[in-house]
């Protein structure tokens, strides 16, 4: 099994010293820088499997570091912040990080996030056409979705909704991220559409569409979508 290599940017001593310690316990590889300038160099120079990044950086805003980043590499982004304000979660994963969790913060919860993340990176560097979820599998190529082994009837819509929820399980997603990968440019702020088509799906793949256990809605951010098998590769 490899040893994953996760790449801290905090300025908290303790934060960071609480992270490199559970790491350590977890057969994690570590290293740590504390600004957005030490940060880049340390990324370019080590090649990390996942990041851990705080926003509030001594040289700047942390989602100008994830901007950065997600112009030369996808790897993983899991900030860590003790910034709660709605606004502030969604313009971290607008930036492009993966996943957002709030200062304090429960070490169980971060080593799952971290676990999921580095599964759904190392599944998409090894997709093949199925991918499974539960009782949903869906064929890429033959653009078939299948739900407790019978074919789901999806609108065009439908069917590019789930899609993208299925290709980016267990991640929080915007309202604007899905509307822009689903509808197109120009849609973002369309958030009847959304939440119409989400309400629609719910009915078609849930077991209790009032009590979802797929497509969660995250108040005031978006949808994620609860996988809590690994997808055949």
């Amino acid at each position: 099994m490899k040893n994953y290599l996760i790449q801290i940017i905090e300025d908290d001593p303790s934060v960071k010293k609480l992270l490199e310690i559970t790491f350590r316990e977890y057969q994690f590889n570590s290293i740590s820088c504390e600004s957005k300038k030490s940060a880049i160099i340390m990324f370019l120079s080590h090649n990390p499997d996942l990041l851990i990044v705080d926003l509030g950086l001594p040289d700047g805003d942390g989602k100008v570091f994830i901007k950065q980043i997600r112009e030369i590499s996808k790897i993983p982004i899991i900030v860590l912040s003790a910034r709660h304000d709605e606004k502030e979660i969604v313009a971290a994963l607008d930036a492009g990080a993966d996943d957002y969790i709030t200062k304090p913060f429960l070490v169980n919860e971060l080593l799952a996030r971290i676990r999921a993340n580095l599964r759904r990176n190392k599944e998409e560097t090894t997709l093949s056409d199925t991918i499974t979820c539960g009782n949903l599998e869906m064929n890429i190529s033959s653009r078939d979705i299948f739900f407790q082994g019978q074919l789901l009837k999806l609108t065009p819509i439908e069917y590019e909704l789930l899609k993208y929820f299925l290709l980016n399980a267990n991640k929080t997603l915007t309202h604007k991220q899905i509307l822009k990968e689903v509808w197109g440019v120009g849609y973002q702020n369309e958030m009847q559409y959304l939440r119409t088509y989400v309400n629609t799906l719910r009915k078609k793949i849930e077991q209790n569409s009032t009590r979802p256990e797929h497509i969660k809605t995250e108040s005031g951010i978006g949808y994620r979508f609860y996988c809590n098998n690994e997808r055949k590769n």
